[in-house]
Formats: C-alpha cells, structure tokens, sequence
C-alpha cells in the first residue's frame, strides 16, 4: 500500500508543478514585458529636442555643450567647447540617426578659421556618448572610429544655448 501512497504523492506533486509551470511562463511573460518597456524608457525619443553637457579640467572650468534637434532620422543642432584659456570651438551639428547611433559633421569656427570634423555619438534617454578624437599624423584630430562611446554628456536644460551667441557660419 505504500507505493501506492508514494506514487500518488508524487503524481500530485508532479500536476502541482506543471501548474505552477504555467503561472511560471506567465510570470516570466511580465518580466519580460517589464524589461521592454525598461528598454523603452531607456531610448531616446525621435522628434525630440535635445541638450547635454560636460565639464572637465582641474576645477570642471573646462565646457562641451551639446543641442541635438532629431527628426526621424536627420539631426541637427549646435556643439560648443568651451574651455578655459584657450580658443572655442563653436559651429553646427548635421548628420543622421540609426537606431541610437548618431553620425555627423561639425561645422565650427576656432580662430576665425572655418573647419569640419566628423563625429560619433551614441544617444540614450539620459545621456550622449561620444567616440574621442585622436590626432592624426599632419596633426588635425579626426574621431577615433575604432573606440567606444567613453565621453560622457549628462543631460541639460539647454541654458548654455539659450543665451550663447550663435557662430556665423
């Protein structure tokens, strides 16, 4: 008889599982749901207006200030670096978007002279990454395409574009 007892146990136990199996996938279908909407909130918006920032040197003195305007897949906007004591970079920003990927040419004037760089960012909801420059072989920087996003924008209220004087390109 005891067998018997122990197989019906263990039956009940098995349909016991199987239940909770089903709960099980339906659990883990919210979570997974959960965890795409946490990806949602985590990328950027399209259509959207964007500002970021960052501050460096010694007593943060030194200014990169970023305005992304976004439109399906073409950007526009302004970048200004701003440091300390020695000459600005300020110009425009146009290129385009894919997926968080952003590719574009800065325009800027540094010493009255007119020149172009390529760059790279990568856009999330928080935060713009940007791939550094490195310096070529006839001295000019150029974007190191083989790096990662390791430059780092905090997101901003756009007040350095708000009262910056735009450069006249």
């Amino acid at each position: 008889m005891k067998p018997y007892t122990i197989l019906s146990i263990c039956a009940l136990a098995l349909a016991s599982c199987t239940g909770n199996g089903n709960k099980g996938s339906d659990t883990t279908k919210t979570v997974a749901e959960d965890t795409s909407k946490g990806a949602r909130l985590n990328a950027p918006a399209q259509n959207m207006e964007y500002c970021f920032l960052r501050t460096e040197g010694t007593s943060n003195q030194d200014t990169t200030a970023i305005h992304l305007i976004i439109n399906a897949e073409k950007v526009n906007g302004e970048m200004q670096w701003l440091p300390k004591e020695k000459d600005a970079r300020k110009g425009t920003l146009e290129g385009t978007m894919k997926g968080n990927d952003i590719k574009a040419v800065w325009t800027f004037l540094q010493e009255g002279t007119k020149d172009t760089m390529a760059v790279a960012f990568k856009l999330s909801a928080q935060e713009l990454g940007q791939k550094p420059f490195k310096v070529t072989k006839d001295g000019r920087q150029e974007t190191d395409g083989a790096a990662g996003y390791t430059i780092i924008y905090k997101l901003d209220n756009c007040s350095k574009f708000k009262t910056a004087a735009k450069p006249a390109l």
